[in-house]
């Protein structure tokens, strides 16, 4: 399968200078990658809007070495909240942060993340809106929910993610459901040894379903990141069954993949949030991009022969 392949080429040194240096990359960049600044970002949040669509930012950056690029990272957010603040939208425009970027994989990263992240959600609540802990691999997981469970202690709206082909998500997801959580559940985006991890697709999405049914029967807010048709149809006869009302779930879908889909739901009454990836670092989620799906991969190999 390619998609292991893609996924360890995220890691290579050698595989991004190719990429970054191919002559088509810039055209399959842009339809994943929102624009490099919070400027060329502001339009398209405020298009979606006009939509009737909901967004959540993400400044993309992974690979943080040092402290001071930790906090560069929280500095990008905490700009960001300054322009969502100038918008005035509300939680139609939140954010999603990896706690890799603001030092959780440093020497002393759990505190180091959660200090820097701590400002972030607070300035956020402070305009009206929220912040979401996006999921990495399974190392970081233990870290990331022990912060966010210190974050909702004075910020409750702040939200986690979950992720389906995990071995041990619907314990993660039964813990949470009971809380009062806002839960984005996804299928999973890295590569993880078959010691914590359903290998195949057919087991993921049957872990999905079952796990969305514990959100759905919960008392959080469940948000359901997936481009699938048949785990849509899926999520909403599980909220008819749960007796949900539009307003008490909603869909997350990515930037630049079914903009279609994203109408459709938003006209049906859904709540539908895409989310929106912006920035300069954006190798590690766009590879992960290629990865989930191999329509992305065919593509950008046509964009390179085509530009070559």
């Amino acid at each position: 399968m390619l998609g292991p392949v893609i996924l360890a080429a995220s890691r290579s040194d050698k595989m991004r200078r190719f990429v970054s240096a191919a002559p088509g990359t810039k055209q399959v960049v842009d339809r994943f990658i929102a624009g490099e600044t919070v400027d060329q970002v502001v339009p398209i949040i405020t298009d979606a809007v006009d939509k009737g669509l909901e967004v959540t930012l993400d400044v993309v950056g992974e690979d943080i070495t040092t402290p001071e690029q930790a906090s560069a990272a929280r500095d990008a957010y905490l700009e960001l909240v300054e322009r969502l603040k100038d918008l005035g939208l509300g939680t139609k425009a939140e954010m999603s942060i990896k706690l890799s970027m603001f030092g959780q994989a440093l020497e002393g990263g759990h505190e180091l993340a959660l200090a820097n992240v701590r400002p972030v959600v607070e300035a956020a609540a402070a305009i009206g809106t929220t912040v979401t802990l996006d999921a990495e691999d399974h190392t970081t997981l233990d870290s990331m929910f022990a912060i966010h469970e210190e974050l909702r202690k004075d910020f409750p709206q702040t939200g986690c993610v979950i992720q389906s082909y995990l071995f041990r998500t619907e314990d993660d997801a039964r813990r949470l459901a009971e809380n009062g959580s806002r839960v984005r559940i996804v299928k999973g985006a890295y590569k993880e040894p078959a010691e914590v991890a359903y290998q195949d697709k057919a087991e993921i999405d049957k872990a999905y379903v079952r796990i969305l049914r514990i959100l759905m029967e919960g008392e959080g807010y469940p948000m359901i990141g997936s481009h699938d048709p048949r785990l849509i149809s899926i999520s909403q006869e599980l909220a008819r069954r749960a007796g949900r009302k539009l307003d008490e779930y909603e869909f997350q879908m990515l930037y630049g993949i079914r903009s279609d889909e994203h109408l459709r739901l938003a006209a049906e009454g859904h709540r539908m949030r895409v989310y929106t990836a912006y920035g300069t670092d954006w190798y590690g989620y766009f590879m992960r991009r290629l990865a989930e799906k191999p329509a992305n991969l065919l593509f950008f190999a046509r964009s390179i022969l085509t530009k070559g």
